[in-house]
């Protein structure tokens, strides 16, 4: 039993934790020579991850948060591919593109309001400067339903993409109309059965809740409609609401949306409900089936999350290609201009189009591995961390222990200092991103009512 009164007071600004430190700490400091520094020194060992940002939207959905460009044009998109193709013959000279790729994920925007014949000469890009695809590589692509047509769905399967992920949202006409994005369940089913059809056999769909006008009833709805699709995946996201850094969720009426009690109800009722259909809660906020390797890697305790998410494909570099798109290494983050003009410019000086970012103390990294560990796999082995680190984790990390006191209280976390683990309750899950916030050394230094975040519940 939860009691939602109590939850609601954890209702506060946090850090999704899709990276430690978070955003907000990247800096322009770092700046492309910073990059090319990073890659000169790269590990030629480690496998890579590569991300391919498609930014192109033709109308706004109010609760996105995506860097998106809204266009109707379609000589900005073939614009787009000859700068991304510029891009990549830069990076060419300084990453070594023959490091084994695990991973190729098309973000957006929108990568399917690309043409077929786009999508195709995209791709042939990307194979002309990475040959060396493993053989179980991950190669996903964001799907809009609205924005799907055999002709991409088979220029897809022949690239080798072998996952796709179907933006839902909601299935309920009132909802839709309130954040601007009209998609009736056939036009979903329809773009399932054409992907499965192709031979895709792995199918995530994206939902969210505390939309406006959403309550237990409708999603109730909305969840029972999913399953009906059989998706293999789901992830289900808490609407993060941020008007001061998205200016179209601003067309959102707030007296519409949930109350945190009310978002707490539709969360648990998801997690019950597709857990009594066979799937199984995965980090914070994804489910999969019995078959699917998320479920078995949370098992081994070999999940990991960065800017996509969850995944098993660890202990590989993230690049990043195309604007705002964002790479990761084991000691920085590095960011693409947000802004085209400036993305654009970059490229025609024949520089990498570097915003941003940073390097990693040894302090971040160590936080890091605990934060992640943590949003991960729900528990953390106190003892394998103070081996990798050389710390006395007890000792480093004594204000974060007093800090998770009143959840410990609560049940919600055990620390077993004997055993030298830290365990998260299944109720205790729900509110994972607060009992990772301790960790947080940036987070301490900003007062809380000045923390610009999306609430934790």
């Amino acid at each position: 039993m939860i009691d939602f009164e109590m939850f609601s007071k954890y209702s506060k600004p946090g850090p999704r934790y899709t990276s430690y430190p978070t955003a907000p700490e990247f800096n322009e400091k770092f700046n492309a020579d910073s990059y090319v520094k990073i890659l000169e020194n790269q590990d030629k060992n480690r496998k890579l991850s590569l991300y391919f940002h498609l930014p192109f939207c033709r109308s706004a959905c109010y609760f996105c948060g995506c860097n998106v460009t809204f266009t109707s044009k379609d000589d900005k998109k073939e614009r787009y591919i000859g700068y991304l193709e510029k891009e990549l013959e830069i990076l060419s000279r300084h990453l070594d593109t023959t490091r084994e790729v695990i991973q190729l994920h098309f973000g957006g925007g929108t990568p399917t309001f690309f043409s077929a014949l786009q999508l195709e000469r995209i791709i042939k890009l990307i194979r002309k400067y990475f040959k060396n695809f493993a053989n179980d590589a991950e190669i996903s692509c964001e799907i809009d339903p609205r924005f799907l047509t055999k002709e991409q769905v088979d220029v897809l399967v022949a690239g080798g993409f072998n996952r796709v992920s179907f933006g839902v949202q909601d299935f309920n006409d009132t909802v839709q109309k309130a954040i601007h994005r009209i998609q009736p369940f056939e036009v979903t089913n329809n773009a399932v059965k054409m992907v499965r059809n192709a031979g895709i056999n792995s199918v995530n769909m994206d939902l969210i809740y505390g939309l406006p006008y959403q309550n237990l009833e409708t999603f109730k709805d909305t969840l029972k409609k999913s399953l009906e699709l059989d998706t293999d995946r789901f992830a289900v996201f808490n609407y993060a609401h941020v008007p001061w850094m998205k200016k179209t969720m601003r067309k959102i009426d707030e007296t519409t949306l949930p109350t945190p009690s009310e978002k707490l109800e539709i969360l648990k009722y998801t997690i019950d409900y597709l857990s009594s259909q066979g799937l199984r809660m995965i980090g914070m906020d994804h489910f999969a089936k019995p078959n699917d390797e998320l479920f078995l890697a949370i098992d081994k305790g070999e999940l990991h999350r960065n800017f996509q998410g969850y995944t098993t494909k660890g202990g590989a570099d993230l690049v990043g290609v195309g604007l705002t798109s964002i790479g990761e290494g084991v000691y920085h983050y590095v960011q693409n201009f947000k802004d085209m003009k400036l993305y654009e410019n970059a490229i025609d000086a024949g520089k990498l189009p570097v915003h941003r970012g940073l390097v990693l103390s040894d302090d971040d990294v160590l936080r890091k591995a605990v934060i992640m560990e943590l949003m991960s796999n729900f528990k953390l082995d106190i003892a394998k961390v103070q081996r990798e680190f050389g710390v006395d984790f007890f000792e480093y990390f004594d204000d974060a222990i007093s800090d998770l006191d009143s959840f410990v209280k609560e049940g919600l976390v055990v620390i077993d200092k004997e055993n030298k683990k830290i365990t998260v309750s299944t109720t205790g899950t729900l509110l994972i991103r607060n009992i990772s916030m301790p960790f947080d050394a940036y987070l301490k230094k900003i007062p809380e009512g000045k923390r610009r975040f999306s609430k934790t519940v």
